[in-house]
């Protein structure tokens, strides 16, 4: 897999400018998310996580989602840099999606800002949308970046990027 840097445009950024560690910034950009017909989340006042070789991953405020359709699943993980992560199914009507969003209750401090923000997977949703954009999932299924016009690659989760 080529991983040279794809030069951005004017008003673009490369996903390969983005730190190690990651960071974390506030977004003002509006931010929806739409399952089995329902939207589960409307918001302007999301966290986004900037990791090299990553696109985007949206954490959004519990006030701004549709927590009735969310329930805490079984699985946890373990991030590096975030901590343990809690993961959720999210249920509309008889369309369910296990696994579907995950959020840290005890981030390390150095992201405090995002405690119980959820993030979600774009692939498995109906779709995700960043200021009236339709998002593109990150390759591969195992990674939840957001993809738009606005970012560049190459990026983690294409066949030969594991190693990266």
């Amino acid at each position: 897999m080529n991983r040279d840097r794809i030069p951005p445009s004017p008003g673009q950024e490369s996903v390969w400018d983005y730190p190690r560690p990651p960071r974390l910034e506030e977004s003002p950009k509006h931010i929806q998310i739409i399952f089995n017909g329902v939207t589960i989340v409307d918001t302007h006042s999301s966290q986004r996580v900037l990791e090299t070789s990553h696109p985007p991953v949206y954490y959004i405020p519990p006030e701004d989602i549709q927590m009735q359709y969310l329930a805490i699943a079984p699985q946890g993980s373990f991030c590096e840099w975030k901590g343990m992560a809690t993961y959720y199914t999210l249920t509309v009507e008889e369309k369910l999606a296990p696994n579907v969003a995950w959020s840290y209750p005890n981030p390390t401090p150095a992201f405090a800002a995002i405690k119980n923000y959820i993030a979600f997977y774009p692939q498995i949703m109906d779709a995700c949308y960043v200021n009236g954009e339709k998002v593109q999932p990150q390759p591969g299924g195992f990674y939840g970046g957001w993809i738009t016009s606005d970012i560049v690659g190459p990026f983690k989760g294409e066949p030969g990027t594991w190693g990266w």
